[in-house]
């Protein structure tokens, strides 16, 4: 066996081991040589070579989104590390946890003007879970860290930092350890609540004639079938669920903003609950949002094991506890009630569904039509990745198949590393996985597609409609030259050549007859990874979708 002869690098790559993280993900440098030779020469260790470490990090995002186990990012000194950020960030609100071991030169060697130098102890620090700035010496205090890091980003499912500092020289190897290190793990902690801690709730609970529970960003099969049972039949309660949510049943409302966007003012104070209970992540509809907050609950419960936002201005307990554990000691202290809250917007549901049927039946080719089609005909038990903006906002008004697990970066809901993730996610889960993604992102992370791990099956939807078309259905929106430039961001740029440069399967659509045709031959391929690119009417996009609303009542 090769290892690095700086025993500072043969500790950290012999924990990292010892923790069971083998999925490494490296961008080649210098200053990182020790960590790249002792990695590589272990077959233990999964390697990857991503040159863009930006893109880097998502790809490691997306692999740990579905290992729900750390990968570790390695790069080299100086602003390498800053590259990260965005995916770091990502990882501490969408709680995926993520280990950054970046390089660095030693201390005496910062702010003299040596080359490539940042100040890169505590970079993280407003969103790392635990920074481990590490001494050049091998030490139990080092080994201390590096244990409390990676454990860390297990137990707390976040991302953390190791700071590791080397001195020339850096390629040297030896054939031996030269250190024996110190690992402990984190203490397991068994997830439980009592029916005392719950009585007091149970009570207000069975009180309430208007029950709602809101779920957000959520992992699939993570509620039991007995407590997705429970909740459809309690006429009091009504169950509001996401794209996202990877949670369905027949009674679930799945598409929010169809339901509420027409409501009146007496409709919304009708609907106003008076417990809301949330769990999950991030929330997509601003129209919930907005209305949560002007309508408040009298009670809101977030069930998380760490951590509870005030999204609406309203929250009264967090339940510190998985929401499982908390629902099967709940729901046995709850009684049915009566009441009228889930049949009227039961009927709500049905008329919406109607009427979206009847417009979408005679709009034209647009934005929305095509995403109702690709959506719908998505193959059944295959993985989604959508990206940002207005992609995840059309996918939230179209049922999809139970069996579809969804994802999204809704932790910062940033554009800039959708592709990167949905390659990381494709790596790692082994199922056939569809990514529908907006120009904008695509092209803002059109680096994603270098490197040559990208998996045969993974196939890119990606619809243009020459700019950012989220910008044309918001406030403010007019058709000037300032507009066009600095908010839509207006451009002629397709995805042809890149999909030529980087080795992918292309071809394009333009119509319902081209979209048909090309949604087959997309699916038919197996022996590349390919990009259907889709091309939709810039200046009809926002009307359709705007009218959509009007024609719901």
């Amino acid at each position: 066996m090769i290892y690095p002869k700086i025993p500072l690098a043969q500790s950290i790559i012999e924990i990292c081991l010892a923790k069971g993280i083998t999925n490494i993900i490296i961008s080649p440098g210098s200053r990182n040589a020790p960590l790249t030779i002792g990695f590589v020469n272990n077959p233990a260790f999964k390697c990857y070579s991503i040159a863009d470490e930006r893109c880097a990090a998502f790809v490691g995002l997306g692999m740990a989104q579905q290992t729900a186990h750390p990968v570790a990012l390695v790069c080299t000194s100086g602003s390498a590390l800053l590259n990260y950020y965005p995916a770091f960030a990502e990882a501490f609100y969408s709680q995926i946890p993520l280990v950054v071991i970046s390089a660095d030169r030693p201390q005496s060697k910062i702010d003299i003007g040596d080359g490539q130098t940042i100040r890169q102890e505590n970079v993280f620090e407003n969103h790392s879970l635990y920074n481990a700035n590490l001494h050049e010496d091998v030490s139990a205090e080092n080994d201390l860290k590096i244990n409390e890091a990676i454990n860390t980003a297990i137990s707390q499912k976040g991302p953390v930092h190791i700071n590791a500092p080397f001195e020339e020289p850096l390629y040297e190897t030896v054939s031996e350890l030269s250190v024996k290190v110190n690992t402990f793990a984190s203490a397991n902690v068994t997830e439980t609540i009592s029916i005392e801690d719950l009585s007091e709730f149970a009570t207000i609970w069975n009180n309430a004639t208007k029950k709602m529970i809101l779920v957000g960003v959520n992992e699939p099969n993570t509620v039991n079938d007995k407590v997705i049972e429970a909740f459809a039949k309690d006429e009091s309660v009504v169950v509001l669920t996401e794209t996202t949510s990877n949670l369905h049943h027949d009674t679930f409302i799945n598409n929010i903003d169809t339901i509420i966007t027409p409501f009146t003012n007496e409709d919304f104070e009708n609907f106003r609950p008076d417990i809301l209970v949330t769990f999950g992540g991030m929330v997509v509809s601003k129209r919930i949002k907005a209305f949560l907050r002007k309508y408040k609950p009298k009670h809101h419960w977030h069930i998380d094991s760490w951590r509870a936002y005030d999204t609406f201005g309203a929250l009264t307990h967090h339940f510190e506890v998985n929401p499982n554990v908390f629902f099967e000691t709940f729901l046995p202290l709850t009684n049915a009630i009566e009441s009228n809250y889930f049949n009227q917007l039961d009927a709500v549901k049905a008329l919406r569904k109607l009427k979206s049927e009847i417009y979408l039946d005679k709009i034209p080719f647009s934005d929305f039509k095509v995403f109702d089609r690709v959506i719908q005909g998505l193959p059944i038990n295959s993985h989604l990745q959508i990206s940002n903006s207005s992609a995840i906002r059309y996918a939230q008004l179209i049922d999809i198949h139970p069996t579809i697990e969804v994802y999204c970066n809704r932790g910062t809901s940033g554009i800039d590393g959708s592709t990167s993730t949905a390659i990381g996610a494709a790596v790692a889960n082994k199922k056939p996985t569809i990514f529908i993604t907006g120009d904008i992102g695509f092209l803002y992370d059109s680096n994603a597609l270098w490197n040559s791990y990208i998996p045969k099956n993974f196939k890119i939807i990606l619809i243009n409609n020459g700019g950012g078309g989220i910008f044309r259905i918001l406030p403010g929106h007019e058709e000037t030259p300032v507009f066009n430039t600095f908010f839509e961001t207006s451009h002629c740029l397709t995805a042809e050549n890149l999909a030529k440069m980087y080795g992918l399967e292309y071809t394009i659509a333009s119509d319902e007859v081209s979209l048909e045709s090309g949604l087959i031959a997309l699916y038919a391929q197996n022996e590349k990874p390919c990009i259907l690119e889709v091309f939709t009417p810039t200046l009809q996009n926002d009307s359709i979708l705007l009218q959509f609303f009007k024609e719901l009542v």
